[in-house]
């Protein structure tokens, strides 16, 4: 019988559209001047994809001074 390798787990990419509502609490956020890593936590998106959005949006984004 042959042997199956292990291989290391990833995460499937799942990916979802941001919502009228997910726009608004990112403007919110924005105009809070809440941290990036804050609102990834709270909306559970990666910090890559909120700052995409949000330059997408023309919104200033990441105001950790």
């Amino acid at each position: 019988m042959a042997r199956k390798s292990k291989k290391a787990k990833t995460k499937k990419i799942v990916r979802r559209e941001y919502t009228k509502a997910d726009v608004k609490e990112l403007r919110a956020h924005s105009k809070a001047r809440t941290p990036v890593a804050a609102i990834a936590k709270v909306t559970k998106r990666t910090e890559g994809s909120l700052r995409q959005k949000a330059r997408a949006l023309g919104i200033p984004l990441g105001h950790q001074r």
